[in-house]
């Protein structure tokens, strides 16, 4: 079952601060236990959206649980680097990450954990939840760390297909010989050492 929904949000300087507390909020808003974090390279940037999320709550239609879930479970940390942000975010592993910087396709590259990415300051969360279409069975807990999001894939079986030609396989035949006899498995060193030879004969 999934947990409380999550948000993280990567931002620098360019972001707009109304936008990040529309996407803290929006995300709080679903629950009281809902997170939505904020990790952010400006400090300057952090004490505006930390004043704009009070200031959009004022007249919230839904503002005793969303104040709930921010006062709980809302978090602003300034951090030294989007690098930083980054290695934060893959311990997390949130369920869903906003990456509001300059070169989101470029921090993405940083990235290894996370059950949906939003980039750039078009793409609210909003537009995958109603309209663009991603699977939004997702991770939660930081079980995107080991896990996607749940599809019908997760139920169907599957069969590695493993093929090599002639030459493909003596090229490889030293090492799988070196492994398989390093590993005490005399047969799967002689399988290889008996094909190759009889492709390769010198």
């Amino acid at each position: 079952l999934a947990s409380p929904k999550e948000m993280l949000i990567i931002a620098e300087e360019i972001a707009n601060p109304v936008y990040i507390a529309a996407e803290m909020l929006a995300q709080a808003e679903q629950d009281s236990m809902a997170a939505a974090i904020l990790l952010t390279t400006d400090f300057q940037l952090a004490v505006k959206v930390n004043r704009e999320v009070e200031l959009q709550l004022q007249n919230h239609p839904r503002r005793l649980l969303t104040e709930k879930a921010i006062a709980h479970y809302g978090l602003i940390v300034v951090v030294d680097t989007l690098d930083t942000a980054a290695e934060l975010s893959n311990q997390f592993a949130p369920e869903h990450l906003k990456l509001e910087v300059a070169q989101p396709w470029e921090l993405l590259e940083s990235i290894r954990h996370a059950g949906a990415i939003f980039l750039g300051s078009s793409t609210p969360k909003a537009v995958g939840d109603y309209l663009a279409g991603p699977n939004h069975n997702l991770p939660t807990s930081g079980a995107a760390r080991y896990t996607s999001a749940l599809g019908v894939e997760t139920f169907m079986k599957h069969s590695s297909l493993i093929e090599y030609s002639p030459t493909a396989l003596y090229k490889i035949a030293d090492a799988l010989q070196v492994l398989a006899e390093a590993e005490g498995l005399h047969s799967h060193a002689e399988s290889v050492r008996l094909q190759t030879e009889e492709n390769f004969d010198d």
